[in-house]
């Protein structure tokens, strides 16, 4: 992969950047993404964060490289420290990350957020503790997406600030507002195969010699039984 050939992970987050953004790529390794989006004219100015030094100077590397030192700004900095409120960001995206750690960059940097910009995030894990989060600080989920790549299935959320709380169900929250609309075939299999995964977690704790444990395994079973729930409806 580079910033002319990205993921098809990444390509689908690139999707969902409004045109001219003035963005912030958090975690932004090779910069990569803000370099594929700069060098196609949807952007106007990016920075690239990093945590680390070794992966801020791979986005050093990149955006020189490209020629793109005055519209790709490289800043070393935790999370949303790399934005500054004169940056005039409007969208924000945060990829391959857990969703719980994307939680916690939102949750520490809500000082740098000026509630104008479109959040583009797509966790690895954690949907749910993510999707939380956007529903308690009065974001709107406005998009979806979810793709199968190189055996690993991914979800893309897109958010963006409200004046009233949107309240989501349980079902909405776990699944995905517009995923659980939609259902798509990657939407079923990956659920299906989190189904495998716990039947398989029952099996083991079912050949535990002493002390079964019950309770767990019963919560196990009624997500399993959610899922069947969710899976019939899309068949309905």
């Amino acid at each position: 992969m580079d910033s002319n050939h990205l993921s098809e992970r990444l390509k689908t987050v690139a999707s969902y950047v409004p045109l001219n953004s003035r963005m912030a790529d958090i975690g932004s390794d090779h910069a990569y993404l803000p370099v594929y989006l700069a060098k196609n004219n949807k952007i106007s100015y990016a920075i690239a964060g990093e945590v680390a030094k070794g992966p801020l100077e791979n986005a050093e590397h990149e955006i020189t490289l490209e020629h793109l030192d005055g519209v790709i700004l490289p800043r070393l900095a935790d999370g949303l420290d790399a934005i500054n409120l004169s940056d005039n960001i409007n969208c924000i995206t945060i990829a391959g990350m857990g969703g719980t750690l994307i939680r916690d960059i939102l949750e520490r940097g809500k000082n740098k957020l000026n509630g104008k910009e479109k959040l583009i995030l797509q966790p690895n894990v954690g949907e749910l503790v993510l999707r939380m989060w956007l529903m308690n600080n009065y974001y709107k989920i406005t998009n979806e997406d979810i793709i199968r790549e190189d055996g690993h299935t991914y979800e893309i959320i897109v958010a963006e600030k409200v004046d009233s709380m949107v309240l989501y169900d349980k079902d909405e929250l776990q699944f995905g507002p517009f995923l659980l609309r939609a259902k798509s075939q990657t939407f079923v299999d990956k659920w299906h195969n989190e189904q495998l995964r716990m039947r398989e977690v029952i099996n083991q704790m079912n050949q535990a010699k002493k002390h079964r444990p019950i309770d767990r395994i019963n919560a196990i079973e009624d997500k399993i039984s959610k899922i069947d729930e969710v899976l019939k409806s899309e068949r309905n």
